[in-house]
């Protein structure tokens, strides 16, 4: 999913309630995509090297299970020589309604923007966590999540982090409660390497990371987390997820509430110098 996954929506999704089925026309689109790799004489992982994706998105997009990327339709119409069908059969794409489908739209909405904003204040965001620290939550997903669902979810949620690098000039700015690295997720080994992770990231040119501090007077993010894209023709999208259901958001009137609450939570969190000093000294702390 992304990226999905929405980082609940993929767990609900792996353990079997709320992912809806592969649409006709996304299943029709992997097995064209199939055919023109063969007809180039491509294994998957060729065909993956050239188009600069991971094998296994190649593969979810050949079965019908994930929503192929414009980027991906572009590099695979090209490698491929495919005469155009690949554009013209992804203008056709849809899926079946349902909860997880919202976020697959988000999912595709990230691969594509120019601008995406985060704030959360239940877990590390999926594209800031480590492998370790995304295991660790996994593993304590109700109702229990099989090995195969878990490594599945890790798949996925890796391939959504290469947006990170591979879009350097998309700017990513990303809101983080203070207490989500205090509670420790995992044990103090998971929380280390989350520490010196979340710095690395923080580090590149395109991303920005500021930490809400745990004690703050005023707070403009408590209706929840949030979620904001711009796509490139500078329309904005917006996803907002509880427990157990997730909004895409389309409306101009809401995104701009939302823009608010995120453009005062900016002033209200810890500057960017100052967020890296706080992540730099938790992490001392955890080697004392």
């Amino acid at each position: 999913m992304a990226a999905g996954t929405d980082d609940n929506a993929a767990a609900r999704s792996a353990s079997g309630g709320r992912e809806p089925e592969a649409s006709d026309s996304l299943k029709a689109f992997g097995e064209v995509v199939k055919a023109f790799r063969r007809r180039a004489g491509l294994t998957q992982e060729e065909f993956a090297r050239r188009v600069l994706y991971s094998v296994q998105m190649v593969a979810s997009i050949e079965q019908g299970r994930r929503f192929p990327p414009a980027t991906f339709v572009e590099r695979a119409e090209e490698v491929l020589d495919a005469f155009g069908a690949l554009r013209g059969a992804a203008r056709h794409l849809s899926r079946r309604p349902g909860l997880a489908s919202w976020f697959r739209e988000w999912a595709r909405m990230e691969t594509e923007a120019i601008s995406l904003y985060t704030y959360e204040c239940r877990l590390i965001p999926g594209l800031l966590q480590t492998e370790a620290y995304a295991r660790a939550l996994y593993a304590d997903h109700l109702p229990p999540l099989g090995d195969d669902d878990i490594e599945a979810q890790w798949t996925v949620r890796a391939d959504r982090q290469r947006l990170l690098h591979e879009r350097p000039n998309t700017a990513f700015s990303f809101i983080v409660e203070e207490h989500l690295f205090k509670r420790r997720t995992g044990g103090v080994e998971v929380t280390g390497q989350l520490l010196d992770h979340v710095l690395e990231i923080g580090g590149l040119r395109n991303v920005e990371v500021q930490v809400m501090p745990e004690v703050s007077e005023s707070h403009a993010g408590l209706h929840g987390p949030m979620r904001l894209a711009e796509a490139p023709d500078n329309k904005w999208f917006a996803y907002c997820e509880g427990q157990e259901i997730g909004h895409f958001i389309t409306t101009a009137k809401l995104i701009s509430t939302l823009h608010m609450r995120y453009a005062r939570m900016r002033s209200q969190a810890l500057s960017l110098a100052d967020s890296k000093s706080l992540l730099q000294r938790m992490r001392g702390a955890l080697r004392t």
